[in-house]
């Protein structure tokens, strides 16, 4: 592969022992196996208050919210695993979202640089017997709003405190596959996109 993707790979929770974390990891791992250089993160690490257009006219934009801003702005894709709390995404996630599609000074009007033509790969584990496949429909739709160019593929894996093993893999196999291959068709799709002249 000429081309390193760019990826950054997150879950919608905070949770020290959240099952998205260990999701996501898994994805990450995918994406790197087929080339990318992949950036995990865990949103405790980046604070942000809650989204008050009076509060970033007094104080400006939190300096979390610049930093992930930042980060998705200099990538070219995204892993996220959402947690489904009560049939939709986190506020975490959500809070995160909208932060990080405030314009910063020289951004054009509209642009979104965050979002805009990242190509974005989702995924969701859930105690539920859904696997959080109703916050997966609303995360999709927000990001497909912003511009992200949407993989199709997903998993929502259910029974999630039952699904992984000590090492933080999916004890079922096919699951731990269709995850890692989640990843790896993410780097790809980007290194192709990368070959195409527009």
């Amino acid at each position: 592969m000429s081309y390193q993707p760019r990826v950054v790979a997150f879950a919608g929770s905070t949770r020290e022992n959240s099952y998205n974390k260990r999701l996501v990891a898994i994805a990450a791992k995918g994406a790197r196996e087929a080339g990318a250089d992949v950036t995990v993160i865990d949103l405790r690490d980046y604070p942000m208050p809650l989204f008050d257009e009076d509060l970033e006219a007094k104080q400006g934009k939190n300096e979390h919210a610049h930093k992930f801003k930042k980060l998705l702005v200099g990538c070219d894709g995204i892993l996220i695993a959402s947690p489904e709390y009560n049939g939709s995404l986190s506020a975490v996630l959500k809070n995160s979202i909208d932060w990080a599609t405030r314009a910063d000074e020289g951004d054009p009007p509209g642009s979104l640089p965050a979002f805009r033509g990242k190509v974005v790969s989702i995924m969701s584990a859930s105690p539920g017997g859904l696997g959080g496949l109703r916050g997966l429909v609303h995360l999709r739709a927000i990001l497909g709003g912003l511009g992200c160019i949407m993989l199709p593929a997903q998993t929502a894996v259910s029974s999630a405190h039952e699904a992984f093993d000590e090492a933080g893999n999916l004890k079922d196999q096919k699951r731990q596959q269709q995850i890692l291959d989640q990843g790896r068709e993410l780097s790809s799709f980007i290194a192709q996109l990368n070959k195409m002249d527009f």
